[in-house]
């Protein structure tokens, strides 16, 4: 037999040739081989009229691709489509069958959650159909992005200073906006609190006469120490065993949160990193994929995993380190129920690997494989102590534990986000009465909730039910190089054109662009892979609410005047005026189109290296206040920028230029660190 098996990922098909052996010849689609046209009504590349009928062509590029993959299909006797284990890669496996004009008897559909042996042979052993239904909901999904992302972000750049709008970016914006204004809007409120200082440990003050007290001002804090003596009565020792249970294994968006706050990692890092751990790396001994499939909401783990793992456990930490959760049952020969993110061997240890990683790879993998090993060990047990003390008819109190067995938290104790306070045993104290060193008053005042993190908005989202897995990474970023929000401690802030793109959008489309909608859609893709709902009535009933709001917009939506520069054109003598065209801002003629002068931006300082994109010099340059940034001297056709001194240096993963960042000499695409 000549079987041809088709990934999607050059790195994955080497390794899984080698696995598979003769008879097999495993080749990459390189991705994405089709996507719409930008042909037709809008430019949508979709007949609405003609029940949405999608016009798909070779994405540009891949015309090659495709050619040589008919001619190795043409010559095979079976064609396995191997794309990634979840919509998308349905969606792919798809554009394959159509474009090469397979067969139902010519071609197999197999998914390979994890890039090993075992799993690679036994996924090509229990073969299955490409499933429609997932197929109709990926496609209805990218209508939908595709309907919304062109009409809303013509009229952006029409009417605003934005640059484009999107089904769930736009939502994602506007909670940064809603947020910001939220702090904006915080009238801080002042309280008070009081605190007793031992010589091992504090207590604060909570009740008077069993109610609970609060403390408005400094006046009355002084009243309340006025009434205290140093001299505190035991009221109350209370001690309780807890259990402390370890995290659930990783999911995506989990995955990309604990990496930020770890690891300080994007969520675009985080991916870009884990999908080299899932598609295989050379360990020395083997080429193996080291995690599972890495875009996915279970937290299901296979009985094989478990049980390895609780083997493992016990050999390296004893019996009584073994955890009590079972595994999950999965269905017989399925292949499309995702499992958590998790090593694909527990013998496989960060340290077995370390010397085959690059730095990032092994923080990220060991991240992923401590959190999955934590999981199935047993539960910490902690003595947990309240203890009560009483003063003139006011009651303090203080908390801490004592860890009495480590479990799980022998593995993950730092990556836990609490530190227990430990106090002291006061059954050895010889009196109920306690004397405190000293006694203090403390002002406060109240905070409006933070800043978005990419980790606190990507668990936002996930709680609000908007976005999928494999999207959060790609919102992140779009939101950050569209200009909408600039980064300050790592805490999104909106910039101007992003309150306007936010403000414009909830004008007219306030009915479309929220959480709820949002997440009901999210919703109804979903019911659509599961065969619930018919596709093309999503469509219908979303395009005859969208469409009328689209057409009132363009009509009625004010238009931005644009910014006058003082200059006055050297060609007709009218005002000069800043306008915001595809490849970012520029100076231009005010009576255009009678005058279509362009001002042309001269270099200010020597050349920082080349343009990534196209390889003209990049230039430090100013903006209006005065600040510098760089950016390239081909401008207005290539958009080029960044707010960091570039070195003239290559970065080696992503071909994108270093810069100079915190004393640190980075990447800013990929993350990577010199």
């Amino acid at each position: 037999m000549n079987n041809l098996v088709i990934v999607e990922s050059p790195a994955k098909s080497k390794t899984i040739e080698k696995y598979l052996g003769d008879g097999y010849k495993v080749v990459s689609s390189k991705g994405h081989i089709r996507d719409l046209a930008t042909t037709g009504k809008y430019g949508l590349g979709i007949d609405i009229e003609n029940n949405f009928t999608p016009n798909y062509i070779p994405i540009k590029g891949k015309k090659t691709d495709i050619a040589n993959l008919k001619k190795l299909a043409k010559s095979s006797d079976k064609v396995i489509l191997a794309t990634d284990p979840d919509r998308e890669g349905e969606a792919i496996s798809w554009h394959l069958y159509d474009e090469l004009k397979l067969k139902d008897n010519d071609y197999e559909r197999v998914v390979f959650n994890e890039i090993t042996k075992d799993v690679v042979v036994n996924s090509i052993n229990n073969p299955r159909k490409i499933d429609m239904d997932l197929v109709k909901s990926q496609e209805t999904r990218r209508m939908l992005d595709r309907i919304i992302g062109f009409r809303l972000s013509k009229l952006m750049q029409r009417k605003t200073g934005g640059k484009s709008a999107g089904r769930v970016q736009s939502v994602a914006l506007k909670l940064i906006v809603d947020r910001e204004r939220e702090i904006a809007a915080f009238v801080p409120t002042e309280y008070w609190t009081i605190e007793a200082d031992f010589k091992d440990f504090r207590a604060t003050l909570e009740k008077y006469h069993n109610k609970k007290i609060e403390i408005p001002n400094e006046s009355e804090a002084n009243e309340i120490l006025d009434k205290l003596d140093k001299a505190f009565k035991i009221a109350n020792v209370e001690e309780k065993e807890k259990k402390k249970a370890p995290k659930d294994p990783f999911r995506t968006s989990t995955l990309q949160q604990m990496a930020a706050n770890k690891l300080n990692f994007s969520s675009s890092k985080t991916m870009q990193i884990a999908q080299k751990l899932y598609e295989g790396l050379n360990i020395g001994s083997e080429t193996v994929g080291l995690i599972t499939y890495m875009r996915t909401d279970s937290t299901r783990l296979s009985d094989v995993f478990v049980n390895d793992t609780k083997t493992y456990i016990k050999n390296e930490y004893g019996e009584e380190y073994v955890g009590s959760i079972k595994a999950h049952k999965e269905v017989v020969n399925s292949q499309d129920a995702h499992e958590a993110i998790r090593p694909t061997s527990i013998l496989r240890t960060p340290k077995m690997v370390k010397e085959y990683l690059s730095n990032d790879e092994y923080k990220l993998y060991r991240l992923i494989y401590i959190r999955s090993l934590a999981y199935l060990m047993s539960n910490a047990k902690t003595l947990a102590t309240t203890v009560d003390l009483e003063n003139n008819g006011y009651l303090f109190k203080a908390t801490g534990s004592v860890l009495k067995f480590d479990g799980y938290l022998k593995v993950y104790s730092e990556y836990e986000e609490n530190e227990d306070t430990i106090l002291p045993d006061f059954k050895n104290y010889q009196s109920d009465i306690i004397v405190a060193d000293k006694i203090e008053k403390f002002q406060h005042f109240t905070k409006p909730a933070p800043r978005y993190t990419e980790a606190s908005l990507i668990k936002e989202m996930e709680s609000l039910g908007i976005g999928r897995p494999s999207t959060y990474a790609t919102i992140m970023k779009t939101i950050k190089d569209r200009g909408y929000v600039t980064i300050d401690d790592k805490k999104f802030i909106p910039t101007e054109i992003g309150f306007e793109t936010t403000d414009k959008l909830q004008e007219f489309f306030s009915d479309i662009v929220n959480v709820e909608y949002t997440a009901e859609m999210e919703n109804e893709l979903d019911e659509i892979a599961l065969n619930k709902i018919d596709n093309i009535a999503v469509l219908n009933k979303f395009y005859t609410e969208f469409a009328p709001l689209v057409e009132k917009a363009f009509k009625e939506m004010s238009k931005k005047e644009p910014e006058k520069t003082g200059e006055v054109c050297p060609e007709c003598g009218s005002e000069l005026v800043i306008r915001t065209g595809k490849y970012g801002e520029f100076t231009a003629c005010s009576n255009y189109p009678t005058c279509k002068y362009i001002k042309k931006e001269e270099k200010e300082t020597s050349s920082f290296g080349s343009c990534p994109k196209c390889k003209h010099d990049i230039v430090a340059r100013h903006t209006k206040k005065g600040k510098v940034f760089y950016g390239c001297s081909n401008y207005p056709k290539c958009n080029y920028a960044t707010w960091y001194e570039p070195t003239g240096e290559i970065c080696p993963n992503c071909k994108n230029l270093l810069v100079k960042k915190n004393k640190n000499i980075l990447c800013e695409e990929c993350g990577y660190t010199k």
